[in-house]
């Protein structure tokens, strides 16, 4: 039995989660200086849930078929993610234009990302162990920032991000660099993430796979610490 020396995270889900879209659109509204009504808020928030504006949060109910396209690709570059979220986040009328764009830039903040609970703990003791340590995501823009905010980055050896390279999870060219700045044969990496099929892929390489649940921080308080079990 191969001996697991390394392992890749998927951010959003995973180690860290967004905040809840109302939350979002209030961060926005204040940066833009804009007022709006409690009703509104609400009314408007459950709408750009449903658009699936928030990077991160829920899928859109339905993807207009004029960003089609660009769903498919949103993580393959940084222009096509913005584009699509903004996008998505333009179906839902807003009191001032500037909030689309002020959306999105909220979005990639590291206030609204909070980690998940044991997220700190884990890192820090595969990183005592000796275990190399990476981060896989599908993402149009830096994370690196919000990791370093959270304290997780001292603990991160590398990261792959789709944005940087042109194609994105479920190819299994992301998880072959990963396991390549790792330093490791996939048979010696397991793959943790919250989509069964994007995350899961990893095993078509040899590497092993740990899914968690997409849950909110306060509902998933030890869903990472099975990693720990599971390399020894």
């Amino acid at each position: 039995m191969t001996t697991t020396k390394g392992v890749l995270f998927d951010f959003s889900g995973t180690l860290l989660r967004i905040e809840s879209t109302e939350s979002w659109l209030r961060a926005a509204l204040t940066a833009c200086g804009t007022a709006m009504d409690e009703d509104g808020i609400a009314r408007s928030a459950a709408a750009l849930e449903r658009a699936g504006a928030l990077p991160g949060g829920s899928s859109p109910v339905e993807v207009p078929a004029e960003l089609a396209g660009l769903w498919e690709i949103r993580d393959c570059e940084a222009r096509h993610h913005r584009a699509l979220y903004t996008g998505l986040a333009r179906q839902v009328p807003l009191p001032e234009p500037e909030l689309y764009d002020a959306l999105y830039d909220r979005s990639r903040a590291a206030e609204a990302w909070q980690p998940y609970p044991d997220a700190v703990e884990v890192l820090a003791e595969l990183h005592r162990r000796g275990i190399r340590i990476g981060v896989v995501s599908n993402i149009g823009w830096d994370l690196r920032p919000v990791l370093r905010a959270h304290g997780l980055d001292r603990h991160v050896d590398v990261c792959v991000l789709s944005y940087e390279h042109g194609f994105q999870k479920p190819d299994p060219r992301l998880f072959a660099l990963g396991c390549r700045e790792l330093g490791l044969d996939p048979t010696a990496v397991l793959m943790v993430g919250d989509d069964r099929t994007a995350d899961g892929a990893a095993t078509a390489l040899g590497c092993s796979f740990l899914p968690v649940e997409h849950l909110p921080v306060d509902r998933r308080p030890d869903g990472l610490r099975p990693v720990l079990d599971l390399v020894g």
